[in-house]
């Protein structure tokens, strides 16, 4: 999977929330939720482990990753993630209160502390890294080793202390909102411990699609290989263009309308759900060049006593998620009004379900541009 260049100028962007402001209880909270009017319709870590681990096959690279400090750091460090969930859990301790959770893919912990300093009786933390190891230790600094019980393990294959818990919360969202995710472990997890009308956090999610002008960086990276030095390399802009791409796109470039691809129920969903097929139809705004699809999403918590979430998308403040880029072959010309219509399949690979497989249909039948193609891409 492609990554463009960092880019974060989108964190001064200005703000709407269709929740509540989470800063009228939490300090600093302007961080967190980011949701706009408009809205709602992991990178590879690279630093050295500070963990002391066996050697790993590729097997074990997903969650070999996530050993990794950095990755933890970057996550945290994401304010509208973690205050979001800060947020959820203190303002609404009501649902935590003599509760018992379970944190599915725990990583530091943070969540499992949120918790037990919200009054729950007690919090399993799962960690399948070598980072639980790590977050065994830090709840013990930290005072909660009464409250927080941290097992280190796939959630698949540990066995719980107890028969059922209230309350399962996972930040198991991937870019594209599917990519490397943990949704299935969730999935797995209500099936197995929930308690019937137990709560799941967040509950909903949705995926999202709009299209870019991109003209600049379409050039520099898949363009490129038309003449390297004074050589055709074009067969790996082929492949090139396959690659979506991670980056935080400026909503200026928003040519269409942002139109909603699909909405999942965490707490009723089944596992396959999360492989689709969606219609999509996005009309410009204006006459313009659309040299790519945007995908985003959001997530949502209604099971607080005021509705609360946040949005990945282009409009609202910058995430580590940013967005995902799928750059079209074609360059279409588009006038006011007039609709690129298709349907985006999404399905995971069958050699591995963490990655993600994309097909993209099209067409655009304009009095500029007619066109009309498939397009494939791999999350890998």
């Amino acid at each position: 999977m492609g990554r463009r260049k960092n880019n974060n100028d989108n964190n001064s962007m200005n703000n709407h929330l269709r929740f509540q402001d989470a800063d009228e209880v939490i300090q600093d909270a302007a961080e967190s939720s980011n949701l706009d009017d408009q809205s709602m319709c992991e990178p590879e870590p690279s630093e050295p482990s500070f963990i002391d681990s066996d050697d790993k096959t590729s097997a074990d690279y997903y969650f070999d990753s996530y050993s990794h400090f950095g990755i933890h750091e970057e996550m945290l460090k994401d304010t509208v993630r973690t205050k979001t969930y800060q947020n959820v859990i203190y303002q609404n301790k009501f649902l935590f209160k003599n509760k018992v959770v379970l944190d599915v893919g725990a990583g530091t912990g943070i969540l499992s502390l949120f918790c037990a300093k919200a009054g729950a009786a007690h919090v399993y933390a799962v960690e399948c890294s070598d980072m639980a190891d790590m977050a065994k230790q830090i709840v013990e600094t930290n005072g909660y080793s009464n409250v927080v019980t941290v097992l280190k393990g796939k959630i698949e294959e540990i066995e719980l202390p107890v028969e059922k818990v209230d309350i399962i919360i996972s930040e198991w969202m991937g870019y594209f909102l599917l990519f490397e995710n943990m949704l299935n472990s969730v999935l797995y997890a209500r099936d197995k411990w929930l308690v019937e009308g137990g709560v799941v956090l967040p509950d909903k999610a949705s995926l999202h699609l709009t299209a870019i002008e991109d003209a600049d960086y379409k050039e520099d990276k898949i363009e490129f290989w038309n003449n390297v030095y004074g050589f055709d390399m074009s067969c790996i802009k082929k492949q090139a263009i396959m690659e979506p791409l991670v980056d935080t796109v400026d909503q200026n470039q928003i040519a269409t309308n942002c139109q909603l691809l699909k909405t999942m129920d965490i707490s009723k969903m089944a596992p396959g759900d999360a492989s689709f097929t969606a219609p999509f139809k996005l009309i410009a705004e204006r006459d313009d060049y659309i040299h790519a699809l945007v995908a985003y999403f959001d997530v949502t918590f209604t099971k607080c006593h005021k509705l609360m979430g946040f949005s990945t998308g282009p409009r609202s403040r910058a995430t580590h998620w940013k967005q995902t880029v799928l750059y079209l072959e074609d360059i279409l010309t588009i006038c006011e009004g007039e609709a690129i219509v298709g349907s985006m399949s999404v399905a995971q690979n069958k050699k591995n379900p963490r990655d993600v497989d994309i097909m993209v249909k099209y067409s655009l039948n304009g009095r500029r541009c007619n066109v009309s193609r498939v397009q494939y891409y791999k999350m890998r």
